[in-house]
């Protein structure tokens, strides 16, 4: 089974964009000890979009199951909403396998 990757496509209006940023910064970070985990990037616009991207890729979709069914997915994604209320205005959830990987090669 090739890897599948989730991307959480969150609209976040750019007055809380530092907000959003802060929040990510200090995440729980509890998906990088999963079973089947294998990458996670934030992604933040830099053009006049206010879509910012999760990107994460797990061994297997069974691996991204056990994720958002575990306590740790519980835990990771239990944070206060704040004064301003959720800095997210809509987000959701991508679902890829992965087709094709090339990475950069070092220069000999």
């Amino acid at each position: 089974m090739p890897p599948v990757v989730k991307i959480n496509a969150i609209s976040v209006p750019p007055e809380r964009a530092e907000e959003m940023a802060a929040r990510f910064a200090a995440r729980a970070g509890e998906v990088e000890s999963m079973d089947g985990f294998e990458e996670f990037q934030l992604l933040r616009p830099t053009d006049d979009r206010d879509t910012w991207l999760v990107y994460t890729r797990w061994r297997d979709e069974a691996a991204f199951e056990a994720w958002v069914s575990s306590s740790a997915f519980t835990r990771g994604h239990a944070q206060p909403q704040g004064p301003g209320g959720p800095v997210a205005r809509h987000s959701e959830l991508w679902s890829f396998e992965l087709a094709q990987d090339a990475r950069s090669t070092p220069a000999s």
